[in-house]
């Protein structure tokens, strides 16, 4: 007991792991812009309305808006959203995302302590904090045993004036099958779940897990593969076929560094078997897309803004079959040549083909399911819809995320929270169980999570609620065996059926029962 005690001890060092890592996000200088001049301060020194000039590839030190500028931010530290965001004059930013493109100027707001990392920093510490641990039943039990047992071999002595029957009730009492019941159960759990990719961190998240009545998912990463891929091409020229809208598209975002570029060049990739011919001449336009030159021909790749800049008008079919896209949760790249418009290519992360599947058995478990998802509320509708999850918590920062389940959780409502990125620690760490996404999750996720999805394998999750309920099925009979044993060896041991020899056996079959009955947990598996 004394060394399961040190080891639960260890358990709780390696949870501040996911907080010093947190901390070294916080970037640690920022530009300054003083009298036409740039300065490069420590950014603890960034006072409320500074102005503040932000290369490509840096990270934001403070929270801010911008005031000059058209850019692509990249906030999955904040938000968990699987594409960079385009921002531009007047739109606000938070420290610790980062600059894909273009430079900009800002004005600081929020500064130091105040800022988005350093409030989701205070989120995780405080979540880890306020966990209550539970206290296994057999440490519960056991103190109050080892009296019972003493007063009742004192008694029996005292009683009987024979001292052989008071050490039989000492050996026979002895707690020991108690004491194995919980911790060999949970092994054998542990060890089952980790021939299915599933790595269980915490001693007792089996025992919470199998208390839980909601399961919560952030969307990407997790009930997504956190990537985008084509999912539709629509031509508006019917001379134009679709294959050369793509075509085209992947000449003019050959040379991009944007996600949703390199996208479109890996699914002409994969279509054709190559890469396409090379544009003799390539302009990034930062926070708008880009301006590409093919056989003496302008190709424009972009968004709806940088086609009301140039004075292209799509026509209203075009703007219809494009809603229809939007809805859906897509995101567009619209293509012109020469000026007139050609149609657009949608783009969108796409569902792992296990959820909806996985969502279901859960639901036949007698869980419910939420979505939390720093997604705008369109693509986060789609997808609940698709994957059968009815409760949804859209456009959540790490605040909202953790808001949402201590809401739950105050009415009773005990929560598992399945994430993967660092977004989702505070509410990884608040849920009364965490799992994070062992493959492409952060490490900062996995660090605060009980348990971890190695392979990002979410169609384990029912087997792993069903394990974590027979897991604590076979303890309380565990339990109750050992009682049952011990009180009735004790009677014996009083009426003097039993000696210490005797005694002896007993007991230790007491406790190769309960060894054996946990390690029919190492191959069980519900068939269903």
């Amino acid at each position: 007991m004394t060394i399961g005690a040190y080891l639960e001890e260890q358990t709780v060092n390696k949870a501040r792991a996911g907080i010093e890592k947190l901390v070294h996000l916080t970037p640690t200088t920022a530009r300054v812009l003083q009298e036409k001049e740039e300065a490069i301060i420590p950014a603890n020194q960034v006072k409320q309305g500074d102005l503040l000039r932000v290369l490509a590839g840096e990270t934001i030190a403070v929270d801010g808006m911008i005031i000059r500028g058209q850019t692509s931010i990249d906030q999955s530290v904040m938000t968990g959203e699987s594409l960079p965001i385009d921002k531009g004059e007047g739109d606000e930013v938070y420290s610790g995302t980062v600059n894909q493109f273009g430079t900009f100027d800002m004005i600081a707001q929020k500064v130091g302590e105040d800022s988005s990392l350093q409030r989701m920093i205070r989120l995780v510490e405080s979540a880890d904090a306020g966990k209550a641990k539970i206290v296994g039943i057999a440490d519960r039990w056991a103190t109050w045993i080892v009296v019972i047992a003493l007063i009742a071999a004192a008694a029996t002595w005292f009683a009987t004036d024979e001292i052989i029957r008071s050490v039989t009730i000492l050996v026979v009492f002895c707690p020991c099958a108690l004491v194995l019941a919980t911790p060999t159960a949970i092994m054998a759990g542990i060890g089952n779940a980790a021939k299915y990719g599933i790595l269980v961190r915490e001693g007792d998240a089996l025992e919470r897990l199998s208390k839980v009545k909601k399961m919560a998912f952030d969307k990407t990463g997790t009930l997504t593969f956190g990537k985008p891929t084509v999912v539709k091409i629509q031509s508006y020229d019917p001379q134009l076929e679709e294959a050369d809208l793509l075509e085209l598209a992947a000449i003019s975002e050959l040379r991009s560094e944007h996600p949703l570029g390199k996208a479109i060049v890996s699914y002409y990739k994969q279509q054709k078997g190559g890469l396409p011919q090379q544009p003799s001449a390539f302009r990034l336009i930062a926070g708008r897309g880009v301006n590409a030159f093919y056989n003496s021909q302008e190709i424009l790749a972009g968004n709806e803004a940088l086609l009301k800049e140039q004075n292209i008008i799509l026509p209203p079919e075009l703007i219809q079959s494009a809603e229809a896209s939007k809805t859906k949760g897509s995101t567009l790249i619209y293509l012109a040549l020469n000026r007139k418009p050609l149609g657009f290519i949608a783009l969108s992360d796409t569902l792992r083909p296990d959820t909806a599947e996985t969502v279901d058995t859960i639901h036949q478990t007698g869980i419910n399911t939420l979505l939390l998802t720093g997604d705008a509320a369109q693509a986060a509708s789609h997808i609940a819809q698709i994957a059968g999850i009815q409760d949804i918590y859209a456009d959540c920062l790490p605040e909202n995320k953790l808001q949402a389940i201590e809401k739950y959780q105050q009415n009773g409502e005990l929560i598992c929270m399945v994430g993967d990125g660092i977004n989702d620690a505070p509410a990884l760490k608040t849920a009364h169980v965490g799992i994070a996404m062992g493959g492409i999750g952060s490490d900062i996720a996995i660090d605060a999570a009980d348990i971890v999805l190695v392979g990002d394998d979410i169609k384990e999750i029912p087997h792993l609620l069903q394990l974590a309920q027979k897991t604590m099925k076979t303890i309380n009979i565990n339990l109750t065996a050992s009682m049952i044993l011990n009180f009735a060896a004790i009677a014996l041991a009083i009426s003097g059926i039993l000696n210490p020899v005797l005694g002896a056996l007993v007991h230790n079959v007491g406790s190769v029962a309960v060894i054996i009955n946990s390690s029919l947990l190492l191959k069980w598996r519900n068939v269903k």
